[in-house]
């Protein structure tokens, strides 16, 4: 038993020193090395940016054919080539090699390369990046929302893409009351700063419009913070998000999934199977249906339209 212990600390060992050899020599921009890191993480790049061109395609499948392994739809014989999807396949294999990054891969708990760059392909920040990117803004986290610590900028972040308090708990390793009285705190400096727009989640855009398109450039300027918003803009602000905390982490996530991403309701369905969760008393989460989750979504619009007018 000693001896099989023994065996496996040093394979791990081999590998963590292995793997350390490999990050160094790419970032040193060794040929071989770097070609290794490339396929290492092809398929994590390729998961993501399936999901993340599909999370926001909308009019481009129908214009564009698609250049993903797995094409969104296909458009006319004639079409041009969609320029998204390799688009993004090069920005998340620069954002996960670059020599930065390599360098600060330190085999942590036994880690290999590839977990790492799973890892941070996975996180909140890379998604937010990829955004910034794709849709040419930056995402704003004021100095004094940093101070608050490294999880208040995890949080922050959740906040702008509206998460469930226990989703945001899972993702920064903190208890949910713990996101709650964070949460509370960004609210409260960013409403004292006139600033809680920064939390409003950022409109989804397309860019195949040209330049020169006054809606193409109208939405440009929709994606810019501005910082003279009008006090009554803030203060909707603050009621719509006093009135999505009520939402139970079930409504939230359906709102989320069918209003603001607009995905499919069998991708919705599937995903509450696959957590056997059900938003129907009595009826088991594989027996949900579409003309159920759609008569869910109106009734959780409708509560929180209530709500909203029971503030005002």
């Amino acid at each position: 038993m000693a001896d099989q212990s023994a065996s496996q600390s040093n394979n791990l060992a081999e590998q963590n020193k292995e793997n350390l050899k490999l990050a160094r020599d790419a970032a040193e921009s060794d040929a071989s090395a770097r070609k290794k890191v490339n396929d290492l993480i092809a398929p994590i790049i390729h998961c993501q940016t399936n999901r993340f061109c599909k999370r926001f395609c909308k009019e481009n499948r129908a214009r564009f054919k698609c250049t993903l392994a797995s094409p969104v739809a296909s458009a006319s014989p004639d079409a041009g080539l969609c320029e998204w999807g390799n688009g993004s396949y090069a920005w998340m294999l620069n954002d996960l090699s670059s020599s930065n990054r390599l360098k600060k891969y330190r085999a942590n708990n036994n880690a290999t390369l590839f977990d790492y760059c799973y890892v941070i392909a996975n996180s909140l920040p890379f998604y937010e990046r990829w955004k910034d990117w794709r849709f040419g803004r930056k995402v704003y986290v004021p100095s004094y929302i940093q101070e608050l610590g490294k999880k208040a900028v995890t949080v922050f972040y959740a906040l702008r893409l509206q998460q469930p308090v226990e989703q945001i708990a899972q993702q920064s390793s903190l208890s949910v009351e713990q996101v709650r009285e964070l949460s509370r705190n960004i609210i409260k400096l960013l409403t004292r700063k006139n600033k809680l727009f920064l939390l409003n989640p950022a409109q989804n855009i397309s860019l195949s419009q040209g330049a020169t398109d006054d809606k193409a450039q109208s939405s440009l300027d929709a994606e810019t913070a501005t910082y003279d918003e009008a006090v009554e803009m803030c203060e909707e602000s603050l009621l719509l998000s006093k009135a999505w905390k009520t939402l139970t982490p079930v409504e939230q996530f359906v709102i989320e999934a069918l209003v603001i991403e607009e995905q499919d309701a069998e991708i919705v369905l599937n995903s509450l199977r696959k957590l056997d969760i059900s938003f129907k008393k009595g009826v088991a989460a594989g027996d949900l249906d579409r003309q159920q989750l759609y008569y869910f979504r109106r009734k959780t619009l409708a509560k929180l339209q209530g709500l909203l007018t029971h503030d005002e």
